[in-house]
């Protein structure tokens, strides 16, 4: 089963995906039409039962939003993949590597990446992102995909110049629309085992990353044993995985996004994710 988040006339919801376009749920349901206050209110499998009508919207008729439109948190994990550490000269970490993102920092499916004026050092990072389903708090990894809702496809993109004012990654994360995540919340059910998928990243339709998620150096159940040690997740939290080996500033030349490029993250079996890219107006 595939969720999205959108708006249409002005009104936020959610519905099921399917061939030809949305079903609107909360009023089928019951449900808040916020997607994490859906899922903080039970179990969402139920949810499939309404795969039989027929699609009240077409995808091109709404906006899409971040598959949570405003998580109350988005955990980032730096230096993930083996080929991507490598690629950075810096060691493997012995822990993950966190940092966080603001909501207003994603934007949806379709949306513009906005550029900021103030950097061209404006770079993508394709990413598996997992969406909590319960609360979860000192969760030991045997039982960590039990909490999950399902999955999406993150563009963790970066300002890198200022990313690397200091050591904390704050400022280079957290530029308004900067970032993207969408367009589907793939329920865990479709998704048995998350670090078997293949994520592509393409910069106008050329491959410029390719990697399984087999290669993560901490996989999802281990990043949430690790993050539940210390917080409490919460239905609607995000954990963006981390991106593999290709980004551009370590590529020769260096590839930076700019205005009038089209940037997609694709996840086998979640989704496509789509943003074009435009520049900040101030």
């Amino acid at each position: 089963m595939k969720l999205a988040s959108y708006e249409r006339d002005g009104e936020i919801s959610f519905g099921l995906a399917v061939d030809g376009g949305l079903i609107d749920l909360p009023g089928r349901s019951g449900r808040s039409p916020d997607l994490a206050q859906a899922l903080a209110e039970g179990d969402v499998a139920e949810l499939a039962s309404f795969g039989h009508d027929k699609p009240e919207f077409s995808f091109e008729s709404v906006k899409f939003l971040p598959v949570v439109p405003r998580p109350r948190k988005i955990i980032c994990v730096g230096l993930n993949y083996r080929e991507h550490a490598a690629e950075t000269g810096k060691d493997l970490p012995s822990y993950p590597t966190l940092f966080v993102r603001f909501a207003d920092s994603v934007v949806g499916h379709r949306e513009p990446l906005t550029c900021p004026t103030v950097s061209h050092r404006f770079d993508y990072e394709g990413e598996l992102a997992v969406i909590i389903g319960r609360p979860a708090r000192h969760v030991d990894r045997a039982r960590a995909l039990d909490f999950v809702a399902g999955y999406t496809c993150f563009n963790d993109a970066t300002v890198r110049d200022w990313q690397g004012h200091t050591t904390q990654f704050t400022p280079g994360k957290n530029f308004v629309g900067s970032g993207a995540m969408g367009p589907f919340l793939t329920t865990a059910d479709e998704i048995p085992e998350p670090s078997a998928l293949s994520l592509t990243t393409r910069f106008n339709g050329s491959v410029v990353q390719q990697a399984s998620t087999g290669a993560m150096i901490f996989d999802v159940p281990t990043l949430i044993e690790y993050i539940s040690t210390f917080t409490q997740l919460l239905p609607g939290d995000v954990i963006a995985t981390g991106t593999p080996a290709g980004v551009g500033y370590r590529r020769q030349p260096r590839l930076y996004m700019k205005a009038g490029d089209v940037v997609e993250v694709e996840i086998e079996g979640i989704g496509t994710l789509s943003n074009p890219v435009v520049l900040e107006t101030v």
